[in-house]
């Protein structure tokens, strides 16, 4: 079985009840699942929450709810790691097989059945543990500044005060979208990040962190100007 689990604690305190808000008049939740559904690589979509309201909410889109998540694996300190794994044991001890993994994140508007298919693809055709999407950085980090509490700032990286900005490396971050893997890699833990992930080079205006209501705002317009851009 290849199992999208979308994670979706209640709890989140920068933005009160994220993962069911409106965006753009929908669930935000509710393009994490449609996207998976949509996907005929995914044989099963369910989502992880503690919260009864999320439950109905996501069943109403599609979802399956299995279970509720259990207090342990929902606190603030829980990892990623821990739900992935309290829901393959959870398959598991109804006599599922599970194959490979797909942790999509519940606020991740962008997402793309496409780029979902490249990940699925690069860990079946090649023995990649993981898979994700990454865009690069705007700005190049090698110019990143600390700022002090009387104002005056520090470069975090001196030795290229001087460097011309098209010598610098690319450098990328995670899309906060999706993690591709296979069953095996999350049940031994194996990093995200380690040598035996690859990734998927989305450009800059797919993706959107999103964490502040400032954060918030700008990606309902980029998500506009995308779609009015097809």
């Amino acid at each position: 079985m290849n199992l999208a689990i979308i994670p979706a604690r209640q709890g989140s305190k920068r933005i009160p009840e994220k993962n069911t808000r409106l965006f753009k008049g929908k669930p935000i939740i509710a393009y994490s699942i449609e996207t998976a559904l949509n996907a005929s690589f995914i044989d099963k979509v369910i989502v992880s929450t503690n919260d009864e309201k999320t439950a109905e909410i996501a069943q109403s889109f599609g979802a399956e709810v299995p279970f509720i998540r259990p207090e342990q694996y929902s606190h603030d300190l829980a990892t990623t790691m821990e739900v992935i794994h309290h829901a393959m044991n959870w398959f598991e001890d109804q006599g599922a097989q599970l194959s490979n993994i797909c942790c999509i994140y519940a606020t991740a508007p962008f997402i793309q059945k496409s780029v979902l298919e490249k990940g699925y693809l690069a860990i079946q055709q090649k023995p990649f543990d993981f898979a994700f999407p990454v865009v690069p950085f705007e700005s190049p980090i090698q110019r990143a500044l600390s700022r002090h509490s009387d104002g005056t700032v520090k470069m975090l990286y001196p030795e290229h005060a001087s460097t011309r900005t098209q010598d610098f490396e690319t450098t990328y971050h995670d899309a906060g979208q999706f993690y591709w893997g296979t069953a095996e890699a999350f049940r031994k833990q194996k990093p995200f990040f380690g040598p035996n992930t690859y990734s998927i080079v989305l450009p800059e205006e797919c993706a959107q962190d999103i964490d502040t209501e400032s954060d918030w705002k700008k990606a309902e317009l980029l998500h506009t100007l995308l779609e009015q851009q097809k």
